[in-house]
């Protein structure tokens, strides 16, 4: 039979083990390469602009921008080799604002430490896509996709496409 004592060591172990747990499990998903993770940002961020407002049915032309994250490169929309993942820009369809098409800027010339022969086009830093786009009249939530391949000096991570959330207002 456990007296009280017995149990209450008996809980007080039990609630160690579970915060230690608890703890063990949020350390570890920090180490870990989440889809989305609040606590380890994406190569690439989304910065501006939330929210538009233009003509209703007519061919408006918006600047897009981006935050390459210090020490990582992307490739351009036009890399040199074929195998290699471009950047690109893409609307779903469904949200009442069709993407006409892009205008993405030149790449930078980028030379490998590990490789000089290799020649690759890329983007740092920040940069801006000029996408055309037509809206139907309203509101309309829209989640614009930006796919790339993210690479440091020496390795690539697996392409990654981000929601590039805006706020078009047709009017």
């Amino acid at each position: 039979m456990k007296t009280a004592k017995t149990i209450g060591i008996h809980l007080a172990v039990a609630t160690v083990l579970v915060l230690t747990s608890d703890l063990a499990r949020g350390q570890s998903s920090l180490t870990a390469e989440p889809q989305h993770s609040a606590s380890k940002p994406a190569a690439v961020q989304y910065l501006y602009p939330e929210q538009l407002t233009i003509p209703a049915g007519k061919l408006t032309t918006v600047t897009l921008h981006f935050r390459i994250m210090p020490g990582l490169h992307i490739n351009s929309h036009t890399p040199h080799e074929v195998e290699l993942i471009p950047t690109i820009l893409s609307i779903p369809e469904g949200f009442g604002v069709r993407l006409d098409g892009a205008i993405y800027p030149p790449g930078a010339e980028f030379v490998l430490p590990l490789d000089p022969k290799t020649q690759l086009n890329v983007y740092t830093g920040e940069f801006s896509i000029q996408a055309r786009i037509v809206a139907t009249p309203g509101d309309h939530l829209v989640e614009a996709r930006l796919r790339y391949q993210a690479c440091d000096n020496s390795a690539c991570m697996p392409p990654k496409t981000i929601t590039v959330a805006i706020d078009v207002i047709g009017k």
